[in-house]
């Protein structure tokens, strides 16, 4: 199924880059671009991900921001 017609972005897409990390709307963006035209897509994407566990955000949690800049390299170009 679409999730984003703008871009052609599928909720296995989605799914693919949620289990390899992104845990937010704005982090499947920056890979696919969906939800980043229209928008309407926001909301499914959020319903996607869900409240689950975020990886990332569990590393932060525990004072580990080296390893999520590792899964992240173009934050560590920004820092």
């Amino acid at each position: 199924m679409y999730v984003c017609s703008c871009f052609g972005i599928t909720d296995k897409q989605v799914k693919d880059h949620a289990a390899a990390g992104a845990c937010t709307p704005r982090q499947i963006a920056s890979v696919t671009k969906a939800g980043t035209d229209c928008g309407s897509c926001v909301r499914t994407i959020q319903g996607i991900l869900g409240r689950g566990a975020c990886p990332r955000r569990e590393l932060l949690e525990k004072g580990n921001a080296a390893a999520v800049l590792a899964v992240e390299p173009e934050l560590a170009e920004a820092a």
